[in-house]
């Protein structure tokens, strides 16, 4: 049955569903229900029935729970389930036009993980909430609801998931009237739902936090009367990747954890990603009777032995055995299915395509002959711009697009010769050398795992907390064990950021009372909402990450489609859905207060009540009826940039001068060949090109006297339909007059502070790890050239005295360089090894050793000092765009100051019709990515810049990450129930060849209403009560940097009432570690932090964390 049949036959179920009438079934329709059930095979009947009778809260395979596994048992429900998908979907129809709503949910219960591997969990959703709906006393199954998150997951509706996933943790698994026949299956349950918890986790990049989740699922899957073989697989698979990702002072944190036995489990675990491939190789086993998750497994598995070997710890004898495992993994991998056999998820799809190019990656190590490599190359190239096509929600064609992706692979497994292994167990998909493995003799018990949940419990009891219980008809409370979770929004989830009547919201709130976030009684109509409509605020670089409107692909993620409408913070000003939306401009590259612009904002804003007043801001709603174009009003705010400010030693702010013809700072060649305009699009001239920022070059303009200092007449993003009271706080441009920000003279000192200060690490600024001599380690950017202007990435921004970076030089030879001086990382490849280096003919041109450091790690400064340059930018071709290349995924972590490469490949997609004001938003897929069915976003600067701006961009909103997990554990000490995250972002490196031609950041997608809460100087948006959080946080990230840093410019994703949730990205921070710079406002910034935007006076959250008062000093003359 091809994918085109099963998404008409479940498009006719939710239309039956739709028209269901409260009548009673005809007496026709009751014999072609009973005539439909009659039909089913004995095993399919039996299965059914047990569904019915609630047995099982989950669907078993057959080998999952058996510690001997006979030869009938070898086989998967999903290839019965396959086989009857016809007649299964037949009795779903039937069920529901009789009005059968149990018997129908249970179909959906068989049939939910075949079509959740198809893609088609949407659709089978949305018949799921209209049934209960009907039918509200109808039992829903447990992994109908963990189903839900999971679609929540994908899709970047976090806040949706983690609530789900607590709440069930929380009531031991009780939803709605589901009954369980033990205490066993409730904590399966539990079990599975803390799982998809470290799922999230590692989507954020805390890999500590989501390592221990999925020990504790370790735990319980182990601890079941019947170990859980799949379900342990999958955790051992996860804790894999997890380990992977994970920093070594994390992963000795975690083997060293007195709750956590690792050894017991993994036996040697004296190296991270040996202890990675040996939990890979397990799951591996575990799960040898299902095809998608061996391969799943192998990948993982390669990925560890691949990356060890370049490791500085595998010793240079043992590297060609380690690469040749991992060949071996990749391989049995690409065995799992031969061309011809269907392919209908896109997991594995994804993970195919992932194995061929890894084992292409593989055999280029080992030696195979450069043709070989490069025709194979080609055809992973291929496969993954054939994936793109086939994971967009209106392709059609699916099943042709799959023929043709695995065709492909059969060619990569013909150029790489790839054989079959040995294998004597015919229903098993692993060779007989990955037998030798055995049953690992844990000690786990229920009790036991009671107990590690309840560690949890105080987390998942306090998220659960921030929903409305009450009924928004009756106002009476809610028993949240009876209450069906799939149906959560029904009753006003917190984290449901959506609203179906926009049209019915009142144009102003009245005064004296904080704006309700939309959500409090919306449509229980469907499982997702059907307007989960960002409002797109500003970013620092105006790009905002929400938008509207976004097609759904069936397994949840959001994809790229031809009629969506972005509602992005800069990029609305021919948008007619945004007419009602206020916008936060973030003014920047060119953009100045000038005493025109300046007048025009003051007039903006006596028309509307002060952010930091007393009164809110009202909240307008659309002209349009459409709910999904409702748009959440909110006040501006402001976030300058300090691109051309110069302040003196004591921070007095000073304006720079600029005399025509004379050479300028990269930052300034930068802004000169920037546009205010939001509407300037990529045009045809755009590319990854190479720009010279020679003054003599023709693309590098000789300044103006007014080129610099454009005016902007009217708001961003407003039409002729916007609502006049909607306003406008401009973001200010570095160039702002006097007026526009006055910086004191004189960084803070507070007084002494009871929470304990980081240690520093090295080439980091601060660290939890090793204790090293504070002198000896200064940040690296310090001592690198200047605000830069090159390709790619809002990096060098703290630089300010121009030089020219090294241009011809390969990472072993950083040491021989005598103008700068990059601290000693020990974890560093290049601040460990130095070689005799051949000097690369072009900067950009990697050498075998610059392969070998950054895929064995390098420190910040090593890496800025090998990359930076000051005359060569990259940009974004139109020709590059929806088009396949090779790349290096750079990730840093701040614990070890390390940037550690994958060699991986990255299709990059459609623009998502969002620009900002330095970057835009394209969509994005890549072979490494932490979430294979999660959307990722790219962000690329509209002018050419150079690479030291991506990596800061990624460095900044790292350490952010590293400041706000320490700030969460003191929230959690003292018991204050909110957590704050910064997703991760990476830098995607774009490869010709050996050549280093462009560069990216990527992020993960998330969807919701977006909103800025504080900009990167004096605004606060207080309807929020996130907000306070956010001051709270600059307070504590000042005391905890020892008074240097302070993270600013708070936007993202948050609940109604502040509590639970928060999803931050692209912060602002004001530092005096590293140089002033165009965000980096150093003493400046931070005393306008202190004194005006969080200010004298704590709020409650700095209280209950124990925060000494902020110190004003006075500023000298």
């Amino acid at each position: 049955m091809d994918s085109q049949e099963v998404g008409k036959l479940l498009e006719e179920c939710l239309k039956t569903a739709k028209d269901q009438q409260s009548s009673q079934p005809t007496e026709t329709e009751r014999l072609n229900y009973c005539s439909c059930k009659d039909i089913l095979c004995e095993e399919l009947a039996s299965l059914l029935q047990d569904a019915v009778e609630m047995k099982w809260p989950f669907v078993p395979e057959k080998w999952q729970y058996k510690q001997s596994v006979l030869a009938n048992d070898k086989t998967n429900l999903s290839d019965l389930i396959s086989k009857h998908l016809p007649q299964l979907l037949a009795i779903l129809k039937a069920a529901i036009v009789a009005r059968e709503a149990h018997t129908a949910l249970s179909v959906i219960f068989l049939v939910d993980r075949f079509l959740y591997w198809t893609d088609e969990s949407k659709r089978l959703m949305d018949i799921t909430k209209l049934l209960y709906k009907h039918h509200c006393g109808t039992p829903v199954a447990p992994q109908l609801v963990i189903r839900q998150a999971r679609v929540y997951l994908n899709s970047g509706k976090l806040q949706k998931a983690e609530y789900i996933l607590s709440s069930l943790i929380n009531n031991k698994g009780a939803t709605g009237c589901w009954v369980y026949h033990s205490e066993s299956d409730q904590a399966l349950v539990q079990a599975v739902s803390v799982q998809v918890r470290g799922m999230i986790l590692q989507k954020l990049g805390l890999w500590l936090e989501a390592a221990e989740l999925i020990w504790a699922s370790l735990v319980g899957f182990y601890a079941l009367p019947q170990p859980d073989k799949k379900g342990i697989g999958t955790s051992l698979g996860i804790l894999a990747s997890i380990l992977v990702s994970m920093n070594d002072e994390d992963f000795n944190t975690f083997r060293k954890n007195p709750d956590i036995d690792l050894r017991s489990l993994l036996g040697d675990v004296s190296h991270r990603l040996l202890s990675a491939a040996q939990a890979a190789k397990m799951a591996v086993v575990y799960s040898q009777y299902t095809s998608l998750y061996v391969l799943t497994n192998v990948a993982t598995q390669g990925t560890c032995l691949l990356s060890y070997s370049f490791s500085v710890q595998c010793p240079t004898s043992h590297r060609k055995s380690f690469l040749q495992e991992a060949r071996e993994a990749f391989e049995i991998g690409l065995l799992t299915k031969a061309e011809g056999e269907l392919v209908s998820s896109q997991q594995e799809l994804h993970t195919f395509v992932k194995a061929a190019y890894s084992l292409t990656v593989t055999h280029k190590w080992l030696g195979t002959s450069q043709e070989l490599i490069t025709q194979s190359t080609q055809a992973c190239h291929k496969a993954l711009a054939t994936f793109y096509d086939y994971s967009q929600p209106e392709t059609h064609n699916k099943d042709g697009l799959c023929a043709e992706i695995m065709h492909l692979i059969t060619q990569v497994k013909l150029l790489l010769q790839v054989k079959p292994f040995l294998n004597s167990d015919k229903g098993s998909f692993i060779p007989d050398s990955y037998r030798n493995i055995t049953d690992t003799d844990v000690n786990f018990t229920l009790e036991g795992f009671a107990k590690v949940m309840q560690k949890f419990r105080k987390y998942h009891a306090s998220l659960c907390e921030t929903a409305s219980l009450s009924r928004p008809e009756t106002g009476a409370k809610i028993d949240r064990a009876k209450l069906c979770l799939t149906l959560w929004t029904t009753v006003g989830d917190p984290n449901n950021e959506c609203h179906t009547k926009a049209s019915s919201e009142p144009n102003d709130a009245p005064k004296g009372e904080e704006p309700q976030q939309r959500g409090s009684g919306v449509s229980s109509e469907h499982i997702l909402p059907q307007c989960d409509t960002g409002t797109t605020q500003d970013n620092t670089d105006d790009l905002g990450s929400s938008w509207h409107k976004i097609s759904m692909s069936s397994s949840g993620s959001p994809r790229p489609s031809n009629n969506i409408s972005y509602t992005g913070s800069s990029a609305v000003g021919g948008a007619t859905d945004a007419s009602d939306q206020s916008c936060l401009t973030t003014e920047s590259d060119g953009e100045d207060m000038s005493e025109s612009a300046e007048r025009n904002r003051k007039q903006e804003f006596q028309s509307c009540n002060s952010v930091t007043g007393s009164h809110p801001v009202p909240i307008t709603s659309s002209n349009n009826s459409d709910p999904e174009r409702y748009q959440m009003a909110q006040a501006g705010m402001e976030t300058l940039d300090s691109k051309h400010l110069m302040t003196d030693e004591i921070g007095v702010l000073l304006k720079s001068s600029i005399s025509e013809g004379a050479v300028q700072s990269l930052s300034q060649l930068t802004l000169k060949t920037s546009s205010s305009s939001l509407g300037d699009s990529f045009g045809s001239q755009s590319s990854w090109e190479k720009v010279s920022l020679d003054p003599n070059s023709p693309t590098s303009r000789k300044p103006q006297p007014h080129s610099l200092y454009k005016t902007r007449t009217s708001p961003v993003g407003r039409t002729s339909e916007s609502d006049e009271s909607i306003f406008d706080l401009e973001t200010l441009d570095t160039e702002s007059s006097d007026s526009a920000l006055s910086f004191p003279d004189k960084t803070h000192k507070s007084e002494a502070w009871s929470i304990p200060r980081p240690l520093r690490s090295y080439g980091t600024d601060p660290d939890k790890g090793t204790k090293v001599d504070h002198k000896s380690f200064k940040p690296a950017a310090k001592n690198f050239s200047p605000n830069p202007t090159p390709q790619h990435s809002q990096f060098v921004q703290e630089q300010s005295d121009p030089t020219e970076g090294t241009t011809e030089s390969s990472f072993e030879m950083l040491e021989e360089s005598e103008d700068v001086n990059v601290p000693q990382n020990p974890f560093c490849y290049s601040c460990l090894k130095h070689t005799n280096a051949v000097v690369p003919k072009r900067q950009y041109e990697l050498s075998l050793q610059d392969y070998q450091a950054l895929l064995a790690g390098v420190c910040h400064g090593c890496l800025l000092k090998r990359l930076q340059s000051n005359k060569t930018e990259f940009k974004l071709k139109e020709q590059d765009v929806e088009k396949t290349h090779c790349a290096l995924h750079l990730k840093f972590s701040k614990a070890t100051g390390l940037w550690t490469a994958r060699e991986t490949c990255v299709h990059i997609g459609k623009p998502m019709g969002m620009e900002g004001k330095q970057r835009r938003a394209i969509w994005v897929q890549f072979l490494h990515q932490e979430e294979r069915l999660s959307s990722y976003v790219g962000k690329d600067y509209l002018h050419p810049r150079a690479i030291q701006f991506h990596l800061k961009d990624v460095e900044r909103q790292m350490t952010a990450q590293y400041y706000v997990t320490e700030f969460n554990k003191s929230l959690y000490d003292k018991e204050v129930m909110a957590q704050i995250f910064f997703i991760p972002s990476d830098a995607l490196l774009i490869l010709d060849g050996n050549e280093i031609v462009g560069c990216i950041t990527v992020e993960p997608f998330m969807l919701g209403d977006f909103v800025k809460l504080t900009n990167n100087t004096k605004k606060k948006e207080m309807r929020f009560k996130a907000t306070k959080y956010g001051l709270a946080f600059g307070h504590f990230t000042y005391l905890f940097s020892d008074c240097q840093e302070v993270v600013v410019d708070l936007q993202g994703w948050v609940t109604a009432n502040g509590k639970g949730l928060t999803y931050l990205t692209d912060p602002q921070i004001h530092s005096t570690k590293t140089p002033k710079g165009p965000s980096n406002f150093a003493a400046g910034g931070l005393r306008v932090f202190l004194e005006v935007q969080h200010g004298p006076e704590c709020n409650e959250i700095c209280q209950v964390l124990k925060l000494p008062p902020v110190v004003i000093l006075p500023h000298s003359d």
